[in-house]
């Protein structure tokens, strides 16, 4: 059986809403409580309510068993790809270009 950890929790949190560029004030706002509190989620010196769970699982596109325990076995592959979308959003025409070469570099040179 798994445990609820809030620092693990926190981590969770905090590493999926820095993959997705969220600053923690924005993502405070976005589930409509206080900047001080989310970070103390973040630090895992705050529980949250089922209500803010959810809020935040939903912004972050994260089950709540992602965000509590680490594992949601269905959605792996899914957030994977979300957070290396997420990474190319942020980058020129010209280095995504080169980052697909890149990685098809080393695919081939694995595969």
């Amino acid at each position: 059986m798994s445990t609820y950890d809030k620092q693990m929790v926190g981590q969770r949190i905090r590493t999926r809403r820095e993959a997705l560029g969220l600053s923690r004030e924005q993502l405070a706002e976005h589930i409509g409580r206080v900047p001080r509190f989310y970070a103390d989620i973040e630090r895992g010196q705050a529980g949250m309510s089922i209500e803010t769970m959810l809020s935040i699982t939903s912004l972050l596109k994260l089950s709540p068993n992602e965000i509590l325990f680490g594992q949601d076995n269905d959605r792996t592959l899914h957030n994977e790809i979300e957070n290396i979308l997420a990474a190319l959003n942020q980058c020129t025409e010209k280095q995504r270009k080169d980052s697909l070469e890149l990685l098809r570099l080393f695919l081939s040179a694995i595969g």
